[in-house]
């Protein structure tokens, strides 16, 4: 099979690997259910690495030479509609936690509308830090024996591809009628988060020093379940403007009247 990108499928997104050799395994798990896009977060030995190209074997060396690697994992997710994280374990974050079968189902009913998803998993020795877990909108549980349920980073990978191929078996449904507007990207969603919260931070809100990381993690939890579209977001951008008196940038909100033909579904013009 020949390794090119689809944008159905879902990026699998590994966040700071520690070892070439998981890299290079990891792209064969991937090839060997379908899955062609990797992308990796700061590795910690480097990119390129001679031994992730050592392990991948054949057209999985393709996955390796094409994979993308990125600073941060929210530039790393910034494209994408719908962002899940698998983790070991349940977090102090109000997330919806599924299965493989349930993820896969998602992404393929997802890319039958244009969304494009992606996976996150975490680096071998800790997994995903709860920032990086707040990106996302599912936390991902894969089920296993609960006295041992330690995998390796390619395991990991090889049970969520696993199961999305074997979704291919069945039919997509796309569900009820949806809205013509595009869904928010990351990078949309993460603009408007740090908008609210600069604006929380300068209202007093999160003044709590030690209580600030868990309430902005559990805000972001919140608007991340609403799976909010474009409009939306702007609408949202205009609320916290209006709520403040001025735009993110810093620039006075202007006067209502002088704006009275905008779209209300847009909310305050430039105010992302």
């Amino acid at each position: 099979m020949e390794a090119t990108a689809d944008s159905r499928q879902p990026a699998i997104v590994l966040v700071g690997p520690q070892l070439g050799e998981n890299v290079g395994a990891a792209a064969r798990a991937m090839l060997n259910c379908g899955l062609t896009e990797l992308r990796l977060v700061a590795p910690r030995d480097g990119w390129p690495n001679e031994r992730a190209q050592a392990m991948a074997t054949g057209s999985s060396r393709e996955i390796v030479d094409r994979a993308t690697v990125f600073g941060s994992t929210a530039s790393a997710v910034a494209d994408l509609h719908r962002v899940y994280a698998t983790t070991a374990r349940r977090r102090d974050l109000l997330k919806p936690a599924i299965g493989p079968r349930e993820l896969a189902a998602e992404v393929r009913e997802g890319a039958a509308r244009g969304l494009r998803s992606g996976v996150l998993f975490g680096p071998e020795r800790a997994g995903l830090d709860n920032d990086d877990v707040a990106l996302a909108s599912h936390i991902v549980h894969i089920p296993l024996n609960p006295t041992y349920s330690s995998l390796n980073l390619a395991q990991a990978v090889l049970l969520v591809a696993h199961a999305w191929f074997e979704a291919g078996d069945h039919p997509v449904t796309t569900g009820g009628p949806r809205s013509t507007t595009p869904p928010a990207t990351a990078a949309e969603l993460v603009n408007l988060f740090e908008h609210l919260e600069q604006e929380l931070d300068a209202s007093g809100f999160l003044r709590v020093v030690e209580k600030r990381g868990i309430m902005v993690r559990n805000l972001r939890s919140i608007l991340h379940r609403a799976e909010l579209r474009e409009h939306e977001v702007r609408a949202l951008h205009g609320v916290v403007s209006s709520l403040s008196g001025r735009r993110k940038d810093g620039r006075p909100v202007g006067r209502p009247a002088h704006r009275a033909e905008a779209n209300p579904e847009d909310g305050e013009p430039g105010s992302g």
